[in-house]
């Protein structure tokens, strides 16, 4: 094997060609400036494969064929979701887990470790379409229905597509370091990898579209505006309903209320800002919480951090060389605790 972190690619007919080259071009950048990835391609028979959008895609052998790996991902394709996942395909990922430090999946590639009994007792996420059935296949699969990625004892399942970007820029910046994860990002012109945690998708894009126009036009002005001082009853002015009636029309139509909503969209909001690299304080002023307490208050009931904790464990990336505890809010929303100067 050639000297270097060696990364092999597990393809199948029907594999999606995203899900190969997405996170093989971030490794293939990383080297650019400085790392040592050295990327492989293997079968179950060790033939070429033809990807999703017809390509023929070439590999370098067989999957039992590898003796050892750093690192083995095995691509998503919709063949997992629609119809039982090959046995060789199971049998390959068997015989290469113990031969590797650590296995991913990308997107549905999670139905193949799922197949596989990688993923028995472990945490797992895959495309937020296919999370349900994911569950209900693998009952032994705890599942994470909207986190871009999850790692659970060396095995690490990302949601699709870009998220299994963000998981390679992440593998990227536990083997060499933020600035050059960084430097690759900013080459390819991505994000800075978004964080695992992180949601999928945004409470306006989670919950069904309204039926009814006026519903409609209140998910749209709190999606736009979070920060402005939304109340059950100026959102029930707007559309010229009662509170009461406003609240039966989101029961009916969304199955929650409007202030959990509101609330859902104003932590998604914050969310965001902070992975931004933006302070506690700011982010509390621009979502709408008011307060850093307040905001604080609901990071610890929805998500079980602060937000502090949260800038701290999930984002990478700050605003002019910042680091925690850098800004007022810290003080204010972490119930007086300083952090200057960590």
């Amino acid at each position: 094997m050639e000297p270097g972190r060696h990364v092999v690619f597990v393809v199948f007919d029907g594999v999606k060609t995203l899900d190969v080259v997405g996170p093989a071009e971030v490794f293939a950048e990383a080297n650019l400036f400085g790392a040592d990835y050295v990327l492989g391609y293997v079968s179950p028979s060790g033939e070429p494969v033809a990807t999703s959008v017809g390509l023929r895609l070439p590999v370098d052998g067989k999957a039992a064929d590898v003796a050892g790996a750093d690192t083995v991902v095995v691509s998503g394709g919709d063949v997992l979701v629609t119809r039982p996942v090959p046995a060789d395909l199971t049998e390959a990922i068997r015989t290469l887990r113990p031969r590797a430090r650590r296995l991913v999946s990308i997107c549905t590639g999670s139905f193949a470790l799922a197949a596989a009994g990688v993923l028995d007792g472990r945490r797992a996420t895959t495309h937020w379409r296919h999370a349900r059935l994911l569950a209900r296949a693998h009952p032994g699969v705890r599942v994470r229905p909207d986190a871009l990625f999850v790692e659970d004892d060396g095995v690490v399942t990302s949601a699709g597509v870009s998220a299994g970007v963000d998981l390679a820029l992440a593998l990227v910046e536990q083997d060499h370091g933020a600035d050059l994860a960084r430097n690759v990002a900013r080459s390819l012109v991505v994000f800075m990898q978004r964080p695992g945690g992180q949601s999928q998708f945004s409470a306006p894009l989670e919950v069904r579209p309204p039926r009814t126009p006026a519903l409609r036009s209140v998910i749209d002005l709190v999606a736009a505006q979070p920060g402005l001082p939304h109340t059950a009853g100026s959102l029930a002015a707007l559309i010229g309903v009662s509170p009461r009636h406003l609240a039966r029309m989101f029961a009916a139509e969304l199955d929650t209320t409007p202030a959990r909503f509101v609330e859902q969209v104003r932590l998604d909001h914050a969310k965001a800002l902070l992975d931004s690299g933006r302070g506690v304080a700011e982010a509390a002023r621009a979502a709408g919480f008011g307060s850093s307490e307040t905001m604080r208050r609901t990071f610890v009931a929805r998500l079980g951090v602060s937000p502090s904790g949260y800038r701290a464990r999930f984002a990478t990336a700050r605003r002019g060389g910042r680091h925690d505890g850098e800004d007022e809010g810290d003080a204010e929303g972490e119930g007086g605790t300083a952090a200057r100067g960590r």
